[in-house]
C-alpha cells in the first residue's frame, strides 16, 4: 500500500497536535510506519523560522507568509518527499493549508495568492487528506495555555482563519474535510480514518 500524508488543520487551541498524535497510534496498530512533523518546524532551518515567527516580533504580512512558505518547502524536500518515498505515513500537524486559512484569509493576502506562492516550494508534495478540526472560536482561544504571536491576534482574525477553511472545504470536499472536534477525540479519530485507505 502506498503511504500517504495527512494534514490535520485547525484554528489555535483547536487539538491538532492530539488529533495527530491519535491517528498516529491507530495507523501504527494497523501496522503502518508513520512518522509525524509540525509547521514551523521539523527541521534545522524550520525551528529557527518557527522561533520568529511564533515568538518574535510583529512583522509585515507577506514577510509572515514567506517565512512559512521557505520552512515549508525545506521540510517537504528534506523529510516528507523522502519519507513517503520510503513507505512511511506522514502525519502533519499544519501544511500549507494553514497559510492558505492563516495569511490568505486572515490576514488578506489572499487565499489563491497564497496557495500558488507555497505550492512552488513544495514541488508537488502535498497532502493527500486534510482533516479541519472545527472548533467555535472562542472556545479554541480560551483553550490555549499560552498565545504565541498568531495565537494571539483577535477573534475577528481568527473568525475569518475558520471561514477560510471552511471555504477550503467547499473547493476541495474530495480532499478536505472538516471534523467537528467536539465529539471527543475518539469519535474524531474514527471519522479520520473512515477516510482513509
Amino acid at each position: 500500500m502506498t503511504a500517504e500524508y495527512i494534514a490535520i488543520e485547525g484554528g489555535d487551541g483547536s487539538g491538532k497536535s492530539t488529533v495527530a498524535s491519535a491517528v498516529e497510534k491507530r495507523l501504527i496498530d494497523l501496522g503502518r510506519e508513520t512518522m509525524i512533523v509540525r509547521e514551523p518546524g521539523s527541521t534545522g532551518l524550520g525551528e529557527s523560522i518557527r522561533e520568529l515567527l511564533l515568538d518574535g516580533d510583529d512583522m509585515h504580512p507577506w514577510a509572515e507568509a514567506f517565512l512559512f512558505a521557505a520552512q515549508r518547502a525545506q521540510l517537504a524536500a528534506e523529510v516528507v518527499a523522502p519519507a513517503l518515498a520510503e513507505g512511511i505515513w506522514v502525519i502533519s500537524d499544519r501544511t500549507y493549508f494553514s497559510s492558505i486559512a492563516y495569511q490568505g484569509g486572515g490576514r488578506g493576502l489572499g487565499m489563491d495568492t497564497v496557495r500558488q506562492v507555497n505550492e512552488h516550494g513544495l514541488d508537488g508534495v502535498v497532502p493527500d487528506h486534510v482533516f479541519v478540526l472545527d472548533v467555535d472560536v472562542s472556545v479554541a482561544l480560551n483553550r490555549q495555555d499560552r498565545p504565541d504571536r498568531i495565537g494571539g491576534e483577535d477573534e475577528e482574525f481568527h473568525q475569518r482563519v475558520r471561514d477560510a477553511y471552511r471555504k477550503l472545504s467547499e473547493q476541495d470536499p474530495e480532499r478536505v474535510v472538516i471534523i467537528d472536534n467536539t465529539l471527543g477525540l475518539e469519535e474524531v479519530v474514527t471519522r479520520i480514518m473512515s477516510h482513509l485507505p
